[in-house]
């Protein structure tokens, strides 16, 4: 049942509207500190959403670019979904026991698992929990217990997660778990060593190879990786990384641990982003699109991998809410809408549209130092010097965000590295219609010269 076309925005108020400003105004009240800063910024109050288009309680009508930060893959409210929740619901809800949902969804997954054998699942509830459930697995099967992440990668912000993240999350939270080490990821718009693909070589991944031979203690039991960084900033490697980073694990002794959170099931345009590498991973890490919007991550692994105990002990993997049936009805019904009214081929057409949209405007903006992506992954730099690439400043990119969200378009422009990941449903038609909303809003910084230092 496909989702409504040729969406866009609709104001009637200002932004944010009376109604959003007084619930949230009682929000505040109790609302602890620390919750998603694009929804603090936008100040939009949801009443409804179908596709792509946010309603506020005001009447407004947003076009969604965020999609939960990419949770929302199957748009909002799709009908297909809603109907399979609603009628586990009235039938059970809780406990670990086996459903029919559950038994669907196993093996519509094993229909497109991330590599062959990599079928064997253990359901969550959360990104980070299915993380750290890989890092016991890693344990368990390889016996040693360090762990080697990419800068800027993110991972979940419990401590095991935390532990592994290249970036500022860590600050004032020390102790970290020991054993955990970072190497350089392939960010090659400002590659960390200073060198240019494809001449480099690779270097950053070289550099990766030789830290784990002389600053690790020799017990490398896994190496997570993105197979493209969300968080940092939407990031493509070229395809040489991701092999570079397994022979890596392999050298170690280790695990591969592919982190699939955003870049899983259709969003790049593929069901997987390892897919666009060809390599194997031996634990994939699953969230956001898999439960279409109902809190649902899963493990992914072979069984080789899952008999290694202590992990695979009775309860030794579990969780309260790992595998309810109303989580598996929820990724049941979110692998069939993917599969049966083709989503991922969907992303990779209309993303293609989308990108090639962006790249025009490089050239068109003295703002914009580079565009990048895949699928529906997409990427644009702001920067205040294209020859420097220096970063526009986080007030400004703050000014650009609300600028949006005034004009009815909802994205993750408050970054320099600004993400663009709209629901896999979205048609061409309203995909344009949200750039060409962009567009005014691109238009009038260069206008008034917002980006200039």
């Amino acid at each position: 049942m496909p989702q409504p076309a040729n969406q866009n925005r609709r104001l009637v108020t200002a932004i944010p509207g009376p109604k959003s400003q007084a619930l949230r105004a009682r929000e505040e009240d109790h609302l602890a500190p620390g919750a998603q800063g694009y929804a603090l910024m936008a100040g939009v109050v949801v009443d409804h959403a179908e596709g792509t288009q946010i309603t506020d309680v005001d009447g407004n009508q947003f076009l969604d670019f965020i999609g939960g930060i990419a949770v929302g893959a199957l748009g909002h409210s799709h009908p297909t979904w809603v109907e399979a929740i609603q009628q586990q619901a009235g039938r059970a809800a809780v406990g670990s026991m086996t459903s029919e949902a559950r038994v669907e969804m196993f093996e519509r997954f094993a229909r497109h698992a991330p590599a062959p054998g990599v079928h064997r699942l253990q359901m969550y509830s959360g990104g980070a929990e299915a993380v750290e459930s890989a890092l016991r697995l890693a344990k368990s099967h390889t016996g040693k217990y360090e762990f080697v992440s990419c800068w800027g990668g993110f991972h979940g912000k419990t401590m095991g997660a935390l532990s592994l993240m290249g970036s500022t999350f860590k600050d004032k939270l020390g102790p970290m778990v020991p054993g955990n080490h970072q190497v350089p990821y392939a960010d090659c718009y400002r590659c960390p060593l200073g060198e240019s693909y494809p001449t480099c070589g690779i270097a950053c991944a070289e550099l990766a190879r030789k830290y784990v031979k002389v600053a690790t203690a020799g017990e490398v039991a896994g190496v997570i990786v993105e197979p493209m960084q969300g968080t940092a900033g939407n990031i493509v490697p070229p395809k040489e990384f991701l092999p570079a980073m397994k022979s890596i694990a392999e050298d170690a002794g280790a695990l591969f641990i592919a982190d699939e959170m955003i870049t899983g099931l259709g969003r790049t345009g593929t069901w997987w982003g390892i897919d666009h590498t060809g390599v194997v991973p031996d634990i994939v890490t699953i969230g956001k699109a898999v439960g279409g919007g109902f809190p649902l991550s899963a493990l992914a692994t072979t069984d080789a991998i899952a008999s290694a105990k202590p992990w695979s002990n009775t309860s030794g993997s579990s969780s309260s809410y790992g595998g309810n049936p109303l989580a598996a009805a929820a990724g049941a019904a979110s692998l069939r809408i993917l599969e049966e009214e083709g989503l991922v081929e969907n992303a990779r057409k209309v993303g293609a549209i989308m990108l090639a949209e962006l790249e025009a405007w490089v050239d068109r903006y003295p703002f914009i130092g580079t565009v990048r992506g895949a699928g529906m992954f997409l990427a644009i730099e702001l920067v205040s010097d294209k020859r420097k690439k220096t970063p526009l400043t986080r007030p400004v990119t703050e000014r650009i965000f609300h600028e949006c969200v005034r004009r009815g378009l909802l994205t993750m422009s408050y970054a320099a590295s600004f993400r663009i990941q709209p629901p896999l449903t979205t048609d061409e038609a309203t995909a344009r219609n949200g750039l060409a909303i962009l567009a005014e809003v691109f238009d009038l910084v260069d206008r008034e010269g917002w980006w200039k230092p």
